[in-house]
């Protein structure tokens, strides 16, 4: 058994691997939805060396391109899942690896950057891609302070190639359980301001430090070198909150400080959505969750994303709903998410920025992906329906002009079974 699932994983390794050339693509004749601006019928997206080189109802096709007919489709950017471990925890049988927490100091691991170990041939990958994600935000687990965040493209290349842009955030965890015993909301902001304070009393001695003359700062050298982008606005922390009431602490700790926030979960978003608005302070959140988990969220509904559309809030709709694996294995599942936020009052429009141009400008990353502009990646999906519809198929999906056919893992083991043994059945 295990020889036969070493193999299927060397089928899906050596099919990742395999990547054609970006080649000069026109995509033709279908419903295009740019997201910077109004739906195009009959439209076309012209794709010439790995970025979107034309967009609209009258596009010159040169005669090179490589013709798609999409007629009676929908036209995308690629879906962008913003909270994922996704090429950081491999599947888990034999010998499967997990690069998404490190040990670090007093419940601080600033300085990790668990990009440096993201594999581009994980074999969870191409199902996420086949569902039309072609961009993910990777992030570390655990910890008060968990580490930094980076940009992905879905794209099978070394990690400078996948690479769009790191770090993006500050992970920062008010909700999860810590190994060293329950710790009140209360000492945990009082340690996230004495790290800041830490810093900023670095940032002032840095001489002096490296030369033994001040006093030994309690989280060292690099997870304070870490935090300096947090101090001086340049990098948000990304708090996980669910509660209203930690919500409207972490607005005053953000304020107080003088840091960038966004807010993550943010359950009981839409009893302080006011305030958030006022406070220009994105959030990412879900739509699948309609039961409380936890005293933080009992009074979590799935209007919550509409909600806090509604009031103003730049929303980026993320999987959250808890126990169905939304950071890995079922990154794809953001779509979901964006079609249950429209059953759920959240304009369509709204919805697909959502999952695309909203999350690209959230993390700083808006000149690059995100929507179907002149000059940016290729990224781009074609829909035999509407993309947040549960039977819809993602018919052709680019990233950086490069269309992957390659099958799943799923789709191996689809095939696998799909002509048993004739005594397969016998007892």
């Amino acid at each position: 058994m295990r020889t036969a699932r070493m193999a299927l994983l060397g089928t899906l390794v050596a099919a990742a691997a395999i990547a054609l050339p970006a080649q000069t693509i026109a995509i033709t004749g279908g419903t295009v939805y740019p997201v910077s601006g109004p739906a195009i019928k009959n439209g076309t997206v012209l794709i010439r060396n790995g970025k979107v080189a034309a967009v609209g109802a009258n596009v010159a096709i040169p005669a090179d391109a490589k013709k798609v007919d999409a007629t009676g489709k929908w036209v995308t950017p690629g879906f962008i899942n913003s909270t994922s471990v996704l090429g950081l925890v491999d599947v888990g049988f034999g010998g499967g690896s997990n690069e998404s927490s490190a040990k670090g100091t007093d419940d601080v691991s600033a300085s990790f950057q668990p990009w440096l170990a993201y594999n581009p041939l994980n074999v969870l990958i191409p199902a996420a891609r086949e569902q039309g994600i072609t961009g993910v935000v990777i992030w570390p687990n655990g910890n008060l302070v968990g580490g930094q965040g980076a940009f992905v493209d879905l794209f099978p290349g070394s990690l400078p190639d996948v690479l769009v842009k790191a770090p993006v955030g500050m992970a920062v965890d008010f909700e999860e359980d810590r190994d060293a015993g329950v710790q009140a909301r209360g000492e945990l902001i009082g340690k996230l301001a004495g790290l800041l304070e830490e810093t900023r009393a670095y940032m002032a001695n840095k001489a002096a430090y490296t030369a033994g003359k001040t006093r030994a700062f309690d989280y060292g050298r690099a997870n304070l070198e870490a935090m300096i982008p947090v101090v001086t606005g340049r990098l948000p922390m990304v708090m996980s909150v669910n509660r209203a009431a930690d919500i409207e602490e972490a607005l005053r700790f953000a304020r107080e400080q003088k840091v960038r926030v966004i807010l993550y979960g943010a359950s009981e978003g839409w009893m302080v959505a006011g305030k958030i608005a006022a406070a220009k302070v994105p959030v990412l959140t879900g739509a699948m969750n309609n039961i409380p988990r936890d005293f933080t969220e009992l009074n979590s509904r799935q209007e919550n994303a509409a909600l806090l559309r509604k009031a103003g809030v730049t929303v980026v709709l993320v999987g959250n709903a808890g126990g169905g694996d939304e950071e890995n294995f079922n990154v794809r599942n953001v779509r979901f998410e964006a079609g249950n936020a429209v059953g759920y009052g959240m304009t369509w429009d709204d919805a697909l920025a959502a999952v695309t141009t909203n999350a690209a400008q959230v993390f700083g990353v808006a000149d690059k992906v995100g929507a179907l502009k002149v000059g940016m990646e290729g990224n781009v999906v074609v829909w035999d329906g509407d993309p947040f519809e549960f039977a819809t198929r993602a018919v052709h999906v680019y990233v950086r002009g490069v269309e992957y056919t390659q099958p799943s893992r799923k789709d191996l083991l689809t095939e696998r079974y799909k002509n048993l043994p004739p005594d397969y059945f016998k007892n």
